[in-house]
């Protein structure tokens, strides 16, 4: 799979994007493709080969039709989901592979309403047209309302986001706070990564150890303010796994 930066490039390209909606219907020959495109057969070798560096699509060589030297024809490859969510705090780029197998391997990922489909068309080698279209509307009708779901909760993320960051302009006054608590908030279910964020903020390890322990006194205030008692621990707790067990790190 390509990574993300190699996918964004490709996909901005629109030729490439049109030469990919066509080539996952059947296999096209670049002649079709430039025919159907309307660009030169050079171009389009070119937009193919860029496609297959980034594993995007494949080809093969298949017997000419009038007998002469075997042709080749290109096929997409890759089956993936890119995922991009941009707005007043709030920005998620993403690349994600999509699982692979039968429908009944899939079923324990995919939801209820889609079982009985799933069950139908197992182990079918073909489907006919007039049967298919109407299981793909009743997949489609599941995947918007997934789509609005995943919408409602980015949007609910984005809200809250919004307000932590007003609290976060005003109390804390230095950049590099303001990064690290960014930081935390994209991910707080994941440890806080101190190499990554020294190369960030351009600063060094012991620097951003005393970083994190201011900010960690200031989160431990906030606490204790809004719970109306006094923390008391060891100097060396680590009350907070988000912030990782710092002390290693200076």
């Amino acid at each position: 799979m390509a990574d993300l930066d190699l996918a964004l490039s490709l996909l901005q390209n629109k030729v490439r994007r049109q030469i990919l909606e066509r080539l996952v219907r059947e296999p096209h020959y670049p002649m079709q493709l430039a025919e159907l495109i309307g660009v030169s057969q050079q171009a389009i070798k070119k937009h193919l080969k860029e496609l297959e560096k980034g594993n995007f699509v494949t080809k093969m060589k298949v017997p000419s039709e009038k007998g002469g030297p075997p042709r080749t024809i290109y096929t997409v490859q890759e089956a993936i989901s890119i995922r991009i969510d941009l707005g007043p705090d709030l920005f998620n780029c993403e690349q994600r592979k999509l699982p692979a197998g039968g429908p009944m391997r899939l079923s324990r990922k995919l939801p209820e309403a889609t079982h009985g489909v799933a069950e139908v068309v197992s182990g079918r080698k073909r489907i006919s047209v007039s049967e298919g279209v109407a299981y793909l509307a009743e997949l489609n009708q599941v995947i918007e309302q997934l789509d609005g779901q995943r919408d409602a909760l980015i949007s609910l993320h984005q809200h809250i986001r919004n307000r932590i960051s007003q609290g976060v302009d005003s109390d804390f006054e230095q950049y590099e706070e303001r990064a690290m608590i960014h930081t935390i908030i994209e991910a707080p279910e994941k440890r806080l990564d101190l190499n990554m964020l020294s190369k960030e903020l351009q600063l060094g390890q012991r620097q951003v150890s005393e970083l994190l322990e201011e900010v960690r006194v200031k989160l431990q205030r906030q606490i204790s303010e809004k719970a109306g008692h006094i923390i008391v621990t060891p100097e060396n707790s680590n009350l907070y796994w988000w912030l990782g067990d710092y002390k290693k790190s200076s």
